[in-house]
Parts: structure tokens; C-alpha cells; sequence
């Protein structure tokens, strides 16, 4: 995840991106292996070192967000799993396409909800 130094802008980059990764094959491939990490321990391992990174990365884009006031200190893991949830069920339904004004308002929504519980 790109820091430019506008939280909300490389947010809502972050969930396009992630939505159009899902919406591919390598993306569908990616989830059924995730799946499978549950009950295969030989698969569980690698996974969990792959995705041991995006949330030390999150966490430091959130971190220095936070030191700029533009959100309440927060855990990165907890703001992915709200941001990126809404992401995985539009592309796992597909009944709507998701666009970049769906991923603002999530992000919108979310970034919002966290700076009022903060308050």
C-alpha cells in the first residue's frame, strides 16, 4: 500500500486495487488457497507469512495518518477487516460492479466511524 500522504486517497486505491485483483483469476485462485490454509496446515504456514506484511505495512501508513491528525490511532488489522469486508462481498456476489465511488463511500463510512468513536 502506497503512503501519500492522503489517507483517504490511498485507501480507496487500496480497495479498487484489491477489487480488481479479486475479480481475476490468479485473485479467485489467491481466495481458494487462503480457504484451504484453514484445514492444511502445509498451506497454512506460507500463507500466513504472505499476509503477515500487508498489515505491518496498513499499520504503518495508519500510524503516521494518525500523527498528522487525520484519524484516531487505530489498529490496521481491525480498519483492513472493516474496509476490505464490503470488498469481498461485492466481487464474491457480483451483482454489482464495484467502483471507485463505492470504495470512497466505504472508505468515507468507515474513516468517519472510527474519528466519532475516537470523539
Amino acid at each position: 500500500m502506497e503512503d501519500t500522504g492522503d489517507l483517504r486517497h490511498d485507501l480507496v486505491d487500496h480497495l479498487v486495487a484489491l477489487a480488481e485483483l479479486l475479480s481475476t483469476t490468479t485473485g479467485r485462485a489467491m481466495q481458494r488457497v487462503i480457504q484451504s490454509a484453514r484445514e492444511n496446515p502445509e498451506v497454512a504456514l506460507p500463507v500466513d507469512r504472505i499476509f503477515e506484511r500487508r498489515p505491518a505495512r496498513l499499520q504503518q501508513v495508519v500510524d503516521t495518518a494518525a500523527a498528522r491528525g487525520e484519524l484516531p490511532p487505530v489498529d490496521g488489522y481491525f480498519l483492513a477487516e472493516l474496509l476490505t469486508g464490503p470488498v469481498h462481498l461485492y466481487v464474491s456476489r457480483g451483482l454489482r460492479p464495484f467502483t471507485r465511488a463505492g470504495a470512497e463511500r466505504i472508505t468515507d463510512v468507515v474513516l468517519a466511524g472510527l474519528r466519532h468513536a475516537a470523539g
